[in-house]
């Protein structure tokens, strides 16, 4: 019973200090279009990935709480299925938009004699698209995949329900599926990660020779972003490796512990929980943004037209 309620809370505490985070990024971005001011394409980015991950936490977050503050199985058969579909979607859109942020820092800081340099135009003039058409091919995959399940022989008790799924080869088959679109995208963060690393050490060496060593502490805005990624992918592919091993022991052993389908939930939201402070405390545009815009409103609601309250 202790153990339950200590849970609760640990997942209350996660949810709230996680959407607090992504609900002010959301917010700062979207009164930022409300003005009529116009984001970066790597913002367009980052609004996505807080919206995927803000769902990641609700989805995640709510129903775990209740189930571990004692209300069990409390979502029928239709709502399991629709909530672990909803948890799917927003993880795989959280995945594919933090590959498609390693892939857009890659052409965006390559020299400019690489055949990366080339698609610049065209990946900053296609970033809006890129990100819906993740959010269009993960729902459709997730709800095409779940409605082939049926002939219910097996149950899954993951604490707010009990999902019925059909026999194992099916169960394997719709693993697959649904995981070979989340490795090619593990796999291509991993291999864009190491590309940026190794940009940033030319550059530094060119830095080094060029400028003097006063100068070495500026940073362009694109280095600092990349840094940004790099910290971001690192962090999503550390808790998306040691919650795809728990992920794997559920499934191949069939064996239910207390603590183990919590804990995988807990893993699976701590990257959303942990990027947006990620952003604010690495990405300086992100406050300085936020900054002027207050500063603009108070201008605003200044009782001398013109002036600043400063």
């Amino acid at each position: 019973m202790f153990g339950d309620l200590a849970l609760g809370i640990i997942f209350l505490i996660q949810m709230g200090v996680g959407i607090l985070g992504n609900f002010f990024l959301l917010g700062l971005y979207s009164f930022t279009l409300f003005i009529g001011q116009r984001l970066r394409p790597i913002d367009c980015i980052f609004a996505h990935l807080t919206l995927a991950n803000s769902e990641v936490l609700l989805s995640k977050g709510i129903p775990h709480t209740i189930a571990c503050l004692g209300i069990k199985n409390f979502l029928d058969r239709i709502g399991c299925r629709i909530t672990v579909c909803i948890q799917n979607v927003a993880r795989s859109v959280s995945l594919s938009i933090t590959c498609l942020l390693s892939g857009f820092q890659v052409i965006t800081i390559s020299p400019s004699n690489s055949k990366w340099a080339e698609l610049k135009p065209q990946a900053q003039k296609c970033v809006v698209h890129s990100c819906f058409l993740c959010w269009c091919f993960y729902l459709l995959i997730n709800f095409t995949l779940l409605g082939t399940i049926s002939n219910n022989t097996r149950v899954w008790n993951i604490g707010f329900c009990s999902q019925f799924s059909s026999s194992s080869l099916k169960v394997s088959r719709f693993l697959i599926l649904s995981s070979i679109p989340d490795f090619l995208c593990v796999g291509f963060m991993v291999i864009a990660s190491n590309y940026l690393v190794l940009l940033l050490q030319r550059h530094h060496q060119q830095v080094q020779y060029i400028h003097s060593s006063s100068h070495l502490s500026r940073r362009s805005p694109e280095i600092k972003a990349t840094y940004t990624i790099l910290v971001l992918v690192s962090t999503y592919v550390s808790f998306y490796s040691a919650n795809s091993v728990l992920s794997f022991y559920l499934f191949i052993f069939d064996k239910y512990y207390v603590w183990l389908m919590p804990t995988s939930a807990f893993l699976a939201a701590c990257f959303p929980a942990i990027s947006p402070f990620v952003l604010l405390s690495s990405d300086s545009h992100i406050l300085q943004l936020f900054y002027s815009l207050w500063k603009k409103k108070r201008s605003q609601h200044s009782p001398f037209p013109g002036c600043s309250l400063d």
